[in-house]
């Protein structure tokens, strides 16, 4: 595996791989590694002779600097992990390799995202789509992968990024790959490491409430599947829902009924204590 730091060794890279015939596969993280990521890692070693891995955490999609200062960072293990995994290259910049004079600098463009950029992340963390559009079109367009791996424990994300691309008209395959867990069933994230013990040995309840409704909406309203998972979460010490909002998996928009859509998922944001911890669930899906 190559590390890389620069924008133009990346582009001398990519170019030798095309002229080789070698579909790219990309991985896009902000580092903090886990086996969630790995396994991302995993499917498109799989599927590509060629996998790019970024390492880079991204300013220009945190609307709070404190998140952005307090987010996990271990390069060096990162790497290690990536190398043992397969991993082709690593594509690791500074913030001044991505953004020439600072992310304030770079020329403003506002990316048609859809409806599905403004409900629920994008109603709690204003501009934080934009930002996730603006590295990740970057790294298409650095990259040129045949394929994009993300994890669908970023439901909403993968949503908007198939629009971004759509109306960027950027040829690339999104691949969604399944949530990976603990064994207690918390969902993998490099937020997980900032939680404290008794953080820790509570947070694995949002998976459990989830989970529990799923086989209580079968009986019960969308309406009181939704209270159950909130009251049930913040009954916990330590927990709070800042928001949890059952969809149409296409569209992010709310259902009020269960016959409305043939795709319904519920998504929900829960602070562990300063923790910011995501997860979804899946109610139904016919299609």
């Amino acid at each position: 595996m190559i590390i890389i730091r620069k924008v133009a060794e990346l582009l001398d890279f990519v170019e030798l791989q095309k002229e080789q015939g070698n579909a790219v596969g990309l991985v896009p993280t902000m580092g903090a590694l886990h086996a969630g990521h790995l396994s991302l890692v995993e499917r498109a070693v799989k599927e590509n002779p060629c996998v790019i891995a970024s390492v880079f955490v991204n300013p220009t999609q945190f609307n709070n600097p404190t998140d952005l200062a307090t987010y996990p960072r271990k390069e060096e293990d990162d790497f290690k992990m990536l190398a043992e995994a397969g991993v082709s290259a690593v594509f690791a910049p500074s913030v001044e390799e991505m953004y020439p004079g600072g992310p304030e600098a770079q020329p403003r463009h506002e990316f048609e995202l859809g409806t599905a950029a403004e409900v629920m992340e994008g109603r709690f963390r204003p501009g934080h789509f934009q930002g996730v559009a603006q590295v990740v079109s970057l790294l298409f367009r650095l990259c040129s992968p045949t394929r994009a791996y993300f994890g669908e424990k970023d439901f909403q994300q993968i949503a908007v990024i198939r629009n971004m691309i759509e109306t960027e008209g950027i040829d690339v395959e999104i691949v969604a790959c399944p949530i990976k867990r603990a064994d207690d069933g918390l969902a993998l994230s490099s937020r997980n490491a900032l939680l404290s013990e008794e953080q820790r040995a509570v947070a694995p309840e949002i998976h459990k409430a989830l989970e529990y409704s799923v086989v209580y909406s079968r009986e019960h309203s969308v309406g009181a599947t939704h209270d159950t998972v909130v009251e049930r979460i913040d009954a916990v010490p330590f927990m709070r829902v800042e928001y949890f909002e059952i969809v149409d998996a296409r569209t992010l928009l709310p259902v009020e009924e269960w016959d409305e859509s043939p795709w319904i998922v519920g998504c929900i944001t829960v602070y562990c204590g300063d923790v910011r911890l995501i997860d979804n669930v899946t109610y139904k899906k016919e299609i």
